[in-house]
């Protein structure tokens, strides 16, 4: 389920983030004329000819490098090989074969998995070029000649890639499945919740830290609806991953989150809420995902009168930032208020998606003014025009003021309030960004 992955590969400074660029429209990966620059795979999605696809923009391969970030960036293209449905090999038609572009060839030919083969730096137009012909001498097959700089042959080579995406899957871009990420550091009982949920044993659980290595994807439907379940590698602290296998673990956990709707943020609720744990809300939180947090293991935590307040204003002093997500208890092992679930997900992600009118916003924002008046500096007064809102997941809101300066943190915090009281949108961050207009131009 899903949209296919679509991954670029090369050995370094042959101008991968460029072509990634400019297919998705956007510079995301850094561009600079140094190889190594793109150590990480950068996700981003993009379409041709209406069928959309994921690309991956991946760090260089350098295969007989012992450099040990080099060695990271080639595990990065090994799992984004892995991964994708088909592959863009990316060469540079300037330096014509070498032999690390050999060595990758003979990787892309072992996966076998559809390869576009594609010669960039060819900046002129006009005839072939004879340098072209070397090329097939890699066994992938006709290279492409481009230019990611001009934009010459992006076209051909996106023809190249639609031609070779698996059969489109019905489900594929199916909006009433929610996609839930299941995170929290290791041993928490992420696997087990899912277990529970499917009522199998679909994830291998045992009591070993660090059992589940990848983010999995498992399908459920029940009376509440449609869901896909990704349970995630536990997400350890970075100074505790030293295994290169693990360090993926961790970006395919952090991929997990970039494409769910909802984010389980589990917690033991013997060790409480721990340094980790606020790292891991913090990645959901700057990714704008709706966010519940999971207290697992409450059957084992011994309790009296008030334990449950009084944990949930432990868990919200030190998350803070999460005082929109919901807290339930749980017991995965046992099943308690796992059924609970489901309704919360599925409002928390409506909330996620809520979109409001511009009218009915500023007749609260109208409201929310005259209430408590925008402040002043120095004898000058913020003016606040008009507010409209420019995407959902997270609702972000775009507010008109005659001075940026003047917008005040604690003033945009009580306008995030009131709109969180008027609509609700529990469980899902909000956004605010301000934008400066002269009074003649509203």
């Amino acid at each position: 389920m899903g949209r296919p992955t679509v991954a670029i590969v090369g050995r370094p400074n042959v101008g991968k983030s460029s072509f990634f660029n400019y297919i998705v429209g956007s510079r995301i990966s850094i561009v600079e004329d140094t190889p190594g620059v793109t150590r990480d795979r950068v996700y981003a999605e993009a379409n041709w000819r209406g069928r959309s696809f994921n690309l991956v923009d991946t760090g260089g391969i350098e295969p007989e490098s012992d450099d040990i970030i080099i060695s990271q960036m080639r595990e990065q293209a090994n799992l984004a090989i892995a991964m994708a449905d088909v592959i863009v090999f990316i060469t540079d038609i300037k330096q014509g074969v070498t032999a690390q572009d050999n060595e990758i060839a003979l990787m892309l030919r072992k996966s076998k998995k559809p390869i576009v083969l594609v010669c960039n730096k060819a900046d002129n137009y006009g005839k072939t070029p004879e340098e072209i012909y070397e090329f097939y001498n890699l066994g992938l097959g006709e290279p492409y000649r481009v230019s990611a700089a001009n934009a010459i042959g992006i076209g051909d080579v996106l023809d190249a890639i639609y031609d070779k995406l698996p059969p489109l899957d019905e489900n594929e871009d199916d909006k009433d499945t929610i996609k839930v990420a299941i995170i929290g550091k290791p041993n928490v009982g992420k696997s087990s919740l899912v277990n529970k949920i499917l009522g199998e044993n679909r994830m291998i659980v045992s009591n070993i830290a660090g059992t589940t290595r990848d983010a999995i994807d498992s399908e459920f439907e029940n009376e509440f609806g449609k869901y896909v379940f990704i349970d995630t590698a536990g997400i350890r602290r970075k100074n505790k991953v030293s295994e290169k296998i693990e360090k993926y673990s961790v970006i395919r956990s952090l991929l997990a989150v970039e494409r769910a709707d909802v984010c389980l943020l589990m917690i033991d609720a013997n060790e409480g809420v721990t340094e980790q744990d606020t790292k891991i809300a913090g990645e959901a939180h700057e990714a704008g995902k709706g966010i519940i947090i999971v207290v697992n293991k409450w059957d084992e935590y011994d309790k009296d009168n008030g334990t449950l307040e009084k944990y949930k204003k432990e868990v919200y002093n030190k998350l803070s930032y999460l005082s929109y997500a919901p807290i339930i208890f749980i017991s995965a092992k046992t099943g308690q208020r796992v059924n609970k679930l489901f309704e919360m997900i599925n409002s928390v992600a409506s909330q996620n998606a809520l979109r409001v009118s511009t009218s009915v916003l500023n007749q609260v924002l109208n409201e929310a003014i005259a209430i408590v008046q925008p402040p002043t500096d120095k004898g000058k007064r913020l003016r606040i025009f008009y507010m409209t809102q420019a995407t959902t997941k997270p609702p972000t809101f775009v507010v008109f003021v005659n001075d940026k300066e003047l917008f005040h943190f604690s003033y945009e915090r009580y306008l995030v309030n009131q709109i969180r009281k008027e609509f609700g949108l529990v469980g899902t961050p909000v956004r605010m960004i301000v934008r400066e207009r002269n009074e003649k131009d509203i």
